[in-house]
């Protein structure tokens, strides 16, 4: 079995000057903890769900929330996405994608062509619901 059978797509995306409010709107209204970083339709980073909570201060939806808080939100996405990418090609198998996914402990594993242009995309759990489907057969 291949990535490209189990590959999320289309994927959603965010530009690197995108601001952490509209990051943080994706992920309220999605059901994913990954979005992926364009520069010129070309993957550039990555930022998790956790990515994002870690800027953000515990405080910020109360009253207790400073102007401080409330800035963060403006910062743009290159600030914290994750450079260091481990990414795969469409025809990897599956065995490729788990090992990837535990050697460089990474949760998500953004599918692309030859020229670092956004395939699709896998998160680990994508591989086990793969493997319980094989198993079910």
């Amino acid at each position: 079995m291949r990535v490209e059978e189990i590959m999320t797509q289309p994927v959603v995306t965010v530009a690197m000057d995108d601001s952490l409010r509209l990051i943080r709107e994706i992920f309220s209204k999605m059901k994913f903890h990954h979005l992926l970083v364009t520069e010129h339709d070309k993957l550039v980073g990555v930022i998790s769900d956790r990515d994002l909570l870690k800027q953000i201060s515990p405080s910020l939806d109360t009253s207790a929330a400073t102007l401080q808080d409330l800035a963060v939100l403006d910062r743009p996405a290159h600030q914290i996405m994750s450079r260091n990418l481990v990414t795969l090609r469409r025809d990897a198998s599956i065995k490729m994608a788990l090992q990837a996914f535990l050697n460089k402990e990474v949760s998500c594993l953004p599918i692309v062509d030859h020229e670092n242009r956004i395939e699709g995309i896998i998160s680990w759990k994508d591989v086990f619901k793969s493997l319980l489907s094989l198993s079910n057969t």
